[in-house]
């Protein structure tokens, strides 16, 4: 079922642990570990463990950034099979949330991601109609995600031949939360002309034509959602809901009246309490909700009456990710040692945010079942589950027991980078000279920095240093996040300043040296576990060096310096008995989530040349931000010219350039200045 193509065979400590790791999950084993330090080629013994066993697959990974990294691996190793991306759609999110002892509420505001949540709908079309399926997933996947019966129970398959009223096919569509709009064309919409309908379905980047004479459909075509030209013709088709919180009409009616039970209930509680305000409160925000619901199935925050909608009672476990997998699933936990902590957390936070709202007569107390699985829970969907991780944690230790797998041996013959220690107080100094260093010899260099401030202060003095330079951390989306990386890798710039998303699981051959600033802050950020994963990231390069400023040795640092050392003498006897030469790492960069946005970006374009005039957009917003900077700095008669040549920009994009096209660039740059 799955068809793993890959130019190399397993090597190392590759067979030895994939064939271990095939025997414990045949003979039912829920739990095994596989220790692999970095550069030891996991993603590959998982790929090898897949094709071997042909179950489906969840990968779990505790950021988007290395889950992007997995999901471009899997679909360059399985790119006949459904390999699908499965994070959070927000670009930004503010949760709603009520401060009492200052009075504050703070309302829902997000930026939803709708291509992230195309390839989120994308995976669950996948689950429901194949089995070789992969998923690669952020722990937002504990998240309640609306019921995968109901899901499923509104899909609407099509067929040459089928007899179904043109009318009672578009009432479908709207109870799958489709709207129309025979205007604007866009995804998640459907227009109708004559007897023929266009939809855009929400998981796809092609557009579906289903032409009638009179009730039988009489032609199914895949069409260019702009050109409209035809892509391919099929003989059926199988549409799926929009959103993935979608019910049966008569389910909606049932929730409504339960939701109608449960405010007359809370009114009366806050009334008898003599608390009027939250009565009138809840009674307002409840009965516009409801109004909507009934109105178009669906309203802002409809997941906070989630236990209504899915029939279920307080208490009860959530409908999530993990719903849509049949019984057989494998469950891959990358990096545990940071995804358990992850969703040992997600609970308790949300929690504590949501009863403030229920207290205060912002929700109905059904809104507390709007959270992500308890860890219990998220334990009881587990049937067979691989930690993989450099550095397990003792709850993967205790629950594997016999079933802990080494991977200690690279098949490269790579060594452990040598670890140098240097004065923290002159850090920056000693690090320009490093960096001038490692550029002269072709290679790149990551900088782990403490705070985000201090990760972008750094990339901006490198700047002016005339060093290329770059900064990543949190605030960047997923996108924007892979493409930094691959710039990295690409020579596009030479060093890259992080502060946590420089840690686990990157694959960045390239880069020769690391280097740690503050490394002797003891805490999260300098433990045992951190210090050893971001020393990991130049272990795939032959010139590999690592740098701790540090102007004390503290206790974690002297563990992460012993184990490298102990690795680094186990894999160098290794490979003066099998006579290895060591080489750097040749891997091509590879293409993942960004061409899907890429491909998003082309289906916007009207005609070939709107692909440069996007990118022209995107150089006025990043010329924009440097004429702010320069002004904020006093150097006027550079903000002055930058100006200049921006409205020159402009006005040859105005001659002969999509209007639409250029405003999308805009909203685009000003989203991620935002």
């Amino acid at each position: 079922m799955f068809n793993l193509q890959a130019p190399f065979q397993p090597s190392g400590d590759q067979p030895q642990a994939i064939d271990a790791l095939v025997k414990h999950l045949r003979n039912g084993h829920k739990f095994q570990t596989l220790k692999g330090v970095t550069g030891s080629g996991k993603t590959f013994t998982m790929a090898n463990i897949i094709a071997q066993l042909n179950r489906p697959v969840l990968v779990l990974s505790h950021n988007k950034t290395l889950a992007a990294q997995l999901y471009s691996e899997f679909k360059t190793f399985f790119p006949d099979n459904a390999v699908a991306y499965f994070i959070s759609y927000y670009d930004f999110y503010q949760p709603e949330a009520y401060i009492p002892q200052r009075d504050i509420y703070i309302e829902k505001d997000a930026a939803v991601n709708e291509e992230i949540d195309r390839l989120r709908l994308a995976a669950t079309s996948y689950l429901v109609t194949r089995r070789d399926v992969i998923i690669i997933a952020s722990v937002s996947c504990i998240f309640g995600l609306g019921s995968a019966d109901d899901y499923k129970k509104m899909l609407v398959p099509l067929k040459i031949g089928d007899e179904i009223p043109r009318n009672k096919l578009l009432a479908r569509f709207i109870d799958m939360q489709y709207d129309r709009n025979d205007a604007e064309f866009v995804r998640g919409k459907f227009r109708v002309r004559g007897d023929c309908v266009d939809l855009y379905p929400s998981n796809e980047e092609v557009a579906v034509r289903i032409e009638f004479w009179g009730d039988e459909i009489e032609q199914i075509s895949l069409i260019h959602p702009v050109s409209a030209e035809t892509v391919k013709k099929v003989g059926e088709y199988v549409v799926y809901p929009a959103k993935h919180f979608v019910l049966p009409e008569e389910r909606i009616e049932t929730a409504i009246v339960r939701i109608e039970t449960e405010l007359a209930d809370r009114l009366k509680y806050f009334k008898d309490r003599g608390m009027l305000l939250e009565a009138q409160r809840l009674q307002a925000r409840t009965k516009y909700d409801l109004e909507l619901i009934q109105e178009i199935g669906y309203c802002p925050g409809i997941e906070n009456y989630a236990l209504a909608m899915s029939n279920r009672q307080p208490g009860d476990t959530p409908e999530t990710l993990f719903n849509f997998f049949p019984d057989d699933y494998l469950l891959f936990i990358d990096e545990s040692h940071a995804t358990l902590p992850q969703i040992h957390a997600m609970f308790n936070g949300d929690h504590a945010r949501k009863r403030n709202l229920v207290e205060h007569g912002f929700r109905l107390p059904s809104a507390l079942d709007n959270r992500p699985l308890r860890f219990e829970e998220w334990e009881n969907k587990i049937r067979q589950a691989v930690f993989v991780s450099a550095t397990p944690g003792d709850y993967e230790k205790n629950l594997s027991e016999e079933r802990y797998i080494d991977q200690v041996i690279r098949p490269t013959g790579l060594l452990d980078p040598a670890v140098e220690i240097a004065p923290a107080s002159k850090q920056i100094p000693h690090l320009l000279l490093q960096i001038k260093e490692r550029i002269a010899m072709g290679d790149r260099v990551l900088v782990a920095a403490f705070t985000k401030r201090l990760a972008e202060d750094i990339a901006s003095y490198l700047q002016k240093q005339n060093i290329r330079a770059r900064w990543l951390h949190s605030e960047l989306d997923a996108f924007e996040r892979v493409e930094l990386l691959q710039g990295l890798r690409a020579g596009a710039f030479d060093v890259l300043v992080g502060v946590n998303l420089l840690r686990e699981g990157l694959d960045l051959p390239e880069v020769s040296l690391v280097a740690i600033l503050d490394a002797d802050k003891e805490g999260f950020l300098r433990s045992e576990t951190s210090l050893m994963q971001t020393i990991g990231r130049s272990a795939r390069n032959i010139n590999a060096k690592v740098i701790l400023y540090a102007d004390k040795v503290t206790k974690s640092m002297q563990r992460a310096i012993d184990e490298t050392e102990r690795q680094r003498k186990k894999q160098q006897e290794y490979n003066e008995a099998h006579g290895i030469t060591p080489e750097t790492i040749k891997k091509n960069i590879m293409k993942g989530i960004e061409e899907n946005r890429n491909a998003d970006t082309a289906a916007d374009t009207a005609d070939g040349s709107a692909g440069e005039l996007f990118i022209t957009a995107e150089l006025i917003g990043d010329m924009e931000k440097d004429m702010l900077l320069a002004a904020e700095a006093l150097e006027f008669e550079r903000a002055a010219h930058l100006r200049d040549k921006i409205e020159v920009m402009k006005q040859n994009i105005g001659k002969h350039a999509d209007n639409r096209l250029f405003a999308f660039a805009k909203k685009q740059r000003r989203k991620r200045r935002n």
